[in-house]
This record gives structure tokens, sequence and C-alpha cells, in this order.
């Protein structure tokens, strides 16, 4: 169960420290990431790559940008950064560099705030039609306590409800609208399309799509991860 909630506080941390450092490395004061950087970050996080790479990485690519004698554009979005960071990945792995989380006894949130993101969830959802998902979650925040002492096995449900919700939402969209959001897509990642591999763009499609389809229909995610 320690560990469980390691990994729920390293994720957190994950996502804020690649959100604060790009913003600090742009130097341009406030920054919103776009749903294509979230889902840059979140691939890199399911994807192993060491926090530490990604942020070196960031840095390499700012360097680099910055040493240009000619800059037409501004650095707009974390995807800018990928090759970099997939060298400072691949140059962490050849010396057997990992990431050093700290590691606490403390839980990565309480149970209060626990409860009161389930209802806020479900909240949501009620108001969205979606009912069954609704319930669910109320139901979840109902037995709190109970699935407070067992927070891995509540992750699996909410997974398990993301997952069927999304295939509804897909099986839902017509043939013009699946193809708008992979044009869409296909518009933002083009010019950084050629220094990605071929299952990172995999893993990056799946990310977007899925933030995209929840987005749409304005539905906030369940997994406890993005309790942020």
């Amino acid at each position: 169960m320690s560990e469980f909630r390691d990994e729920f506080r390293d994720y957190f941390n994950y996502f804020t420290e690649v959100e604060e450092h790009f913003q600090h490395a742009r130097g341009t004061g406030l920054f919103l990431m776009s749903p294509l950087d979230w889902a840059l970050v979140e691939s890199w996080k399911n994807g192993g790559v060491p926090r530490e790479a990604v942020l070196r990485g960031i840095d390499l690519a700012f360097a680099k940008w910055r040493a240009k004698k000619s800059r037409t554009q501004a650095v707009n979005s974390v995807a800018y950064c990928t090759q970099a960071i997939a060298t400072e990945a691949a140059a962490m792995a050849n010396t057997g560099v990992g990431s050093s989380a700290k590691k606490d006894a403390a839980p990565p949130f309480t149970l209060d705030e626990m409860r009161d993101y389930l209802q806020q969830n479900a909240a949501a959802y009620r108001k969205a039609g979606q009912d069954q998902v609704a319930d669910s979650l109320e139901r979840m925040a109902e037995e709190a306590e109970a699935h407070f002492a067992d927070i891995e096995a509540l992750e699996q449900r909410l997974t398990g409800l993301e997952d069927k919700l999304l295939g509804q939402l897909r099986s839902a969209l017509n043939e013009e609208e699946l193809f708008e959001a992979r044009r869409e897509l296909d518009s933002q990642l083009r010019p950084y399309r050629s220094k990605m591999t071929a299952a990172q763009l995999s893993m990056l499609e799946k990310q977007y799509l899925d933030r995209r389809l929840l987005e749409h229909a304005k539905l906030p995610r369940l997994s406890l991860f993005y309790m942020r």
C-alpha cells in the first residue's frame, strides 16, 4: 500500500514539476499547457521516462533554441523538447541513472479530499446526464472510508469505469467527428512528428484522444491520479 501511495505522489510531482520547469525555461510568465502538452507529459510518465530526463531535455532544448541566430517563432509547446528529452532519457538509461523520488509515509491526499473528489466528479457526471457513472461515484464517496483503506482497489474501479465510459464516447462519435479529432491532433503534431518514434506517437494519440473525448463531453477524468 505504501508503494502505491508513493506512486500517486510521484505522479502528481511529475506533472507539476514538468509544468513549472517548462514555464520557467520559457521565461514568459504564466503559460497554460495545451491538451497536447498534457497528453505528451502523460505519455512520458506512462512510458517510464524519468522526470530528470524530461527536465534536462527541456533545458537542453531551450539552450539550443536560444543559441540560434534567428528565432522566428517562440516555443509554444512541450513537444518542441521531445527530441532533447529522448536524448537525455537514452543517456540516463545507458548510465543506469534513474528517478530518485523521495518517499514519505504520509498519504498523497486525505480521506476528506478523496471523498470530495469523488463527490465533485459525481456531480459533474450527473449534470452531464451520465447517471450510471454518477451513481457509481456517489456509492464510492459514501463508502470512502473503506476505499481509503485500499486505494489501489479503488483506482482499479475508477480506471475500469473510465475505460468503459471512453468506449461509449468513442462509439458515439460519427466518422466526421473522429476525422476532425485526428486532423486536429495531426495539425498540432506536424512540427514535431519527425522527432517521435512510432510507439511514442501511438501512446500520445491515445492519451490525446481520450482527453479530447472527455473535454468535448465536459467530463472530468476519474482516476485518482488527476486529483491535483
